[in-house]
């Protein structure tokens, strides 16, 4: 695994050569990889724990909101589920060389789309530890050679897991670059990272707004962003009440502090008195700062709900504060969630199929749940063993990053000797 005493443009064209042998990889030699890494996470659990108790420490002193912290920390239950993720994406079918689509033309030439992999993925990303070590296990099943670039909040984390993904480069005898770790550089390294064209296929980065933005201003490799989540939860009229309070409190608190959170909710005027009282107790004595406008504030009974500001409606607070309106109709609702949201994961609870098949078809949404919490988001819990992040945006890939996410296709040709007239 490659190290950071090298230039970003050494580190780029090392994983360049590294991702023309893994796309001639075997699977057994990517999911021996595979397997042993999640070994390694296990057995080194303790020792993890300890390097990142000092990363979550570090942040604390430095000031970290909680949010932070929270996406920073490791638990026991989180390292096994980074280990099974591992596993899980080992036993997934390898997308390498299957073939999408193909067909016979008049003139006999065979034509097949085979998925083929991007090359050189780079990802950015902050905080999250786990990350690096799924990027890490996608890339890798996908036939890519990855550059990981995490945030110096979570360097001991990651240099740790760094040194494991680098002995199980090594036990299957797969190029050591072709995972690369970069840290301790600023925003000329990640600068220099978005301009390697020529090396760097992609890049995606797994964050806020700042680093999206500070991307946009650099970038000369096509990025795919993982980007911001101000997702909502609409209670239509017709919704079961206990439902509708069910999944709205999950979509909340459940983790607030991660981007398929619910940071809006929408209730219709007809239901507002009667779901919103016994909703927001429940979200406020969870520790909830409740904002909303004034017939929330109306329907609010003794709960203590604040005016929500226009910027309210677009701001995804990653904690524990929640914005919440009362509309007329579903109509409304929708127009709200695709004018405010971030194109991320939006859910509506209802009893009618037909009113779920107008909202999924209109809002304009990675994700879109009927009774279902927003959290669900997530390429763990969609079958794909781990993500990358989540794109909001409608080119190449749209949702959770997985393993086919991160190929292309290329048309391969079979022919008896054709020649074009």
């Amino acid at each position: 695994m490659a190290t950071v005493t090298q230039s970003v443009a050494e580190v780029c064209q090392r994983a360049k050569a590294a991702s023309h042998l893994l796309a001639r990889s075997s699977r057994e030699a990517k999911d021996a990889f595979l397997r042993d890494l999640a070994g390694r996470i296990e057995t080194e659990a303790d020792a993890l724990l300890e390097a990142n108790w000092a990363d979550v420490d570090a942040g604390r002193e430095q000031g970290l909101n909680e949010a932070l912290l929270d996406r920073l920390a490791l638990t026991p239950a989180r390292i096994a589920e980074m280990a099974k993720g591992v596993r899980e994406i080992a036993d997934l079918d390898d997308p390498v060389g299957e073939i999408v689509e193909g067909w016979t033309l008049p003139n006999g030439l065979d034509v097949a789309k085979k998925r083929v992999p991007i090359g050189v993925v780079a990802v950015v990303y902050e905080a999250r530890p786990n990350v690096t070590v799924d990027a890490a296990a996608l890339c890798l099943k996908s036939g890519n050679a990855a550059v990981l670039r995490g945030s110096s909040s979570a360097e001991g984390s990651n240099a740790f897991l760094a040194r494991l993904i680098a002995d199980a480069l090594a036990a299957a005898e797969l190029p050591g670059a072709s995972v690369s770790l970069l840290s301790g550089g600023g925003h000329e390294q990640l600068a220099e990272l978005a301009t390697q064209e020529g090396l760097v296929d992609l890049i995606i980065p797994r964050g806020g707004e700042g680093l999206k933005n500070a991307l946009k201003d650099v970038a000369k490799v096509p990025v795919m962003y993982a980007a911001a989540g101000n997702c909502h939860v609409y209670v239509h009229q017709d919704a079961d009440p206990e439902m509708a309070e069910r999944v709205a409190y999950n979509a909340k608190v459940q983790r607030p502090g991660v981007c398929n959170a619910a940071e809006t909710l929408l209730v219709h005027r007809d239901v507002a008195a009667e779901v919103l009282p016994g909703l927001l107790a429940k979200l406020g004595e969870a520790g909830v700062e409740l904002v909303g406008d004034r017939r929330t504030r109306d329907s609010a009974g003794d709960v203590s709900v604040g005016q929500a500001t226009e910027a309210d409606w677009d701001t995804e607070y990653h904690g524990l504060k929640m914005a919440v309106g009362v509309v007329d109709s579903l109509g409304e609702a929708i127009d709200h969630i695709n004018r405010h949201g971030t194109g991320h994961s939006d859910a509506i609870v209802t009893r009618s199929q037909e009113v779920g098949d107008e909202f999924t078809d209109a809002v304009d949404s990675a994700a879109v749940y009927v009774n279902a919490s927003t959290r669900f988001t997530d390429g763990y819990e969609f079958g794909m063993g781990a993500e990358i992040g989540n794109s909001t945006q409608k080119l190449h890939a749209r949702g959770p990053i997985g393993l086919r996410e991160l190929t292309t296709t290329k048309y391969v040709v079979h022919g008896s000797g054709q020649i074009r007239e």
